[in-house]
């Protein structure tokens, strides 16, 4: 079992290898790969390089080293990663704050481990001093990228709903979503194992440990099958920055003649037959910006920008199925006529909004 695990690890590692090859030498793939995303893969890296050296070559502390401010360095960089793809984040002095208890936890491990000699660490072994303190350093390290953990699907979630306030289809954020699931159960392992840690079992603790690499091994893994079955999502689309919704001047009457030309626009223009159109190209098309077009939605509508266009890509959905085209195409290719991207996407709106599903309709309409 043990020797299948470490076949894994070697495999996971060599996939990672050629990642951060192939997105660190060709220029295209770096335009295509998030930057944290490449640091989250060389991380990785980092800590299979101290397994394989453990068990391949015999490497002890020095390498050890290396783990120790590899884990530290994980947590900041995945927040750093979301807070990047899902929004127009770009790199700051002040993101380096976020490693400074990497920096701080490595120096106390390069001070109390790595360089004193074989025969204060021994002593430090048989008095159970280091055992303890290599606990308390793992259980800080553990903290630590578990707080990153959660403030990173809280931002996942904060910045997925503002996107998606801007789009009329539903954004596809599946690897954003996976990776942090992944991500979870590679901390979950990694805090059963720490808690088994302070059982008596040695062995039971010893054997758990391969479970963290191979959750490790697992994530490389993730990485390398979303490279090669679909590149595009490492390059999440960015959205036009909105202005705040203050600098919108318009009055009440202001608003009320806009919504007349609004619901011309969507009546003789159809818009919303663009399947992927954004609420800043809406805005575009009346002259006005984006924050206007939120308050007249919300004020004179009382739809947000994403119902608003469903609803009327359902009524373009209802003209075309009293048409003859009807008995031509399926229900799924007259939503896509009507400008829906996906099936689950039409119907949900239309439940929503008719009260009952698609196909129910239809059949009352016979």
């Amino acid at each position: 079992m043990i020797e299948l695990l470490n076949q894994l690890i070697y495999f996971a590692f060599f996939q990672g290898l050629f990642l951060v090859v192939a997105f660190g030498v060709s220029h295209k793939k770096r335009q295509q790969i998030n930057t944290y995303l490449l640091i989250l893969i060389i991380i990785l890296m980092m800590g299979l390089i101290v397994k394989l050296g453990h068990f391949a070559l015999g490497w002890e502390r020095q390498i050890k080293g290396i783990a120790e401010f590899s884990v530290l360095l994980f947590g900041p960089t995945l927040y750093l990663f979301v807070l990047s793809t899902l929004s127009e984040k770009q790199f700051a002095p002040t993101d380096l704050f976020h490693y400074i208890p990497a920096v701080v936890h490595s120096l106390i491990v390069t001070f109390y481990y790595i360089l004193p000699p074989n025969e204060v660490i021994l002593q430090r072994i048989e008095t159970g001093e280091l055992y303890r303190v290599v606990q308390i350093l793992v259980g800080v390290t553990l903290a630590i990228n578990c707080t990153y953990f959660v403030l990173s699907v809280l931002k996942f979630q904060k910045l997925k709903d503002a996107l998606q306030s801007e789009a009329s289809y539903v954004l596809n954020v599946n690897f954003v979503r996976n990776f942090l699931i992944a991500i979870g159960i590679c901390l979950l392992t990694w805090m059963v194992v720490y808690f088994i840690s302070f059982g008596n079992n040695r062995e039971i603790e010893i054997t758990s440990r391969e479970f963290i690499w191979v959750a490790i091994a697992l994530i490389v893994l993730f990485i390398a099958y979303y490279q090669m079955v679909a590149p595009t999502v490492f390059k999440f689309k960015k959205f036009p920055q909105e202005m705040k919704y203050a600098q919108s001047k318009f009055s009440s009457e202001d608003l009320n003649m806009l919504k007349e030309e609004l619901e011309q626009l969507m009546a003789q223009k159809k818009p919303y037959l663009n399947s992927r159109l954004l609420k800043s190209e809406l805005a575009e098309l009346m002259n006005i910006n984006a924050p206007e077009l939120s308050r007249l939605l919300n004020e004179r509508i009382g739809m947000s920008f994403f119902e608003y266009v469903n609803y009327h890509r359902i009524h373009e959905f209802i003209r075309l199925a009293k048409s003859p085209m009807i008995h031509q195409k399926t229900l799924l290719g007259i939503a896509q006529e009507a400008g829906f991207q996906s099936k689950s996407t039409f119907n949900k709106s239309f439940k929503q909004i008719m009260g009952c599903p698609p196909s129910e309709y239809l059949q009352n309409l016979m």
